[in-house]
């Protein structure tokens, strides 16, 4: 007899004592415990992976931020690098407009006339050429003395009551870059 002679044989009350158990069979309650705690595992990692999540969206939006708050500043440095940057080169220019302004006072009394109207054409080229830079006079005959925009030399007695604490002569002009003091002005005040 053959081996499958013999199976087919068997009753088949043998042939059942012989199956080993299914995998199928239900699951004992430790089985069904540890489940249960693979499941509570994975929900506590996704909450500390959630957690990690928005932690590192609040370092990024904060990281972002202080990146466009660094170019906004960077810009704004270089904007004001780029207007006072010709500061030096101006303020080398300044004695010689001072030069200009004391020969024009000269040459209005005298009878020059030629010789007037060549330095006069040269004087508003000049001044012209430095306003366009940025550079302004400052006026500051008859305007109350402050500290911050004049310089004062000297005292003198006010020629008049109400010109008490204010700017009497300039003997030296002052003069603002871009709105900017480069130069205070020199002045005379009343007291």
């Amino acid at each position: 007899m053959t081996s499958k002679d013999k199976t087919a044989e068997q009753q088949p009350e043998e042939v059942l004592e012989n199956m080993e158990p299914a995998n199928d069979e239900q699951p004992d309650n430790e089985s069904i415990d540890s489940g249960t705690g693979q499941i509570a595992d994975n929900q506590s990692d996704s909450i500390g992976l959630q957690q990690q999540l928005d932690e590192m969206k609040d370092k990024y939006m904060r990281m972002v931020a202080e990146f466009d708050n660094y170019k906004k500043r960077s810009i704004r440095e270089k904007l004001d690098f780029m207007k006072s940057a010709a500061q030096d080169t101006l303020s080398a220019l300044l004695p010689v407009l001072d030069d200009f302004d004391r020969a024009k006072k000269f040459a209005e009394g005298k009878e020059n006339a030629p010789w007037d109207t060549g330095v006069d054409l040269v004087y508003q080229k000049l001044y012209t050429v430095v306003r366009n830079k940025g550079l302004e006079p400052m006026d500051s005959n008859g305007q109350a003395f402050d500290p911050e925009l004049h310089e004062a030399i000297t005292e003198i007695p006010a020629p008049f009551e109400e010109m008490k604490g204010k700017v009497v002569d300039t003997v030296e002009k002052g003069y603002r870059l871009n709105d900017k003091i480069i130069r205070h002005a020199k002045v005379v005040v009343g007291k």
